[in-house]
């Protein structure tokens, strides 16, 4: 097991997995929540429209997006192909 820094929540914790206990619950939430609507929609046009769509943070999407399971969504919800990977972000 490695030390590590959860990418939800920001606390350290020691596991393989990339959230911590607390957040794997809301991480494995919102990765239904996307399933369900790529398999029920076609219609967002930029990452930002999926997270208005779905409720999920651009910084999460961009997680779950760079996961094998999500590698055609670009191709499936229109998406630029620019708009791959990690965009930035100002908050």
């Amino acid at each position: 097991m490695e030390f590590k820094r959860c990418e939800r929540c920001g606390c350290f914790f020691t596991t393989t997995d990339n959230v911590c206990q607390n957040c794997m619950p809301r991480d494995n939430f919102e990765i239904s929540k996307l399933r369900n609507y790529i398999n029920d929609n076609n219609n967002a046009n930029s990452i930002q429209d999926l997270s208005i769509n779905t409720g999920i943070s651009v910084k999460n999407l961009n997680r779950y997006l760079n996961e094998n399971e999500f590698s055609g969504i670009y191709d499936k919800l229109n998406l630029n192909n620019q708009q791959q990977g990690n965009i930035s972000i100002n908050l």
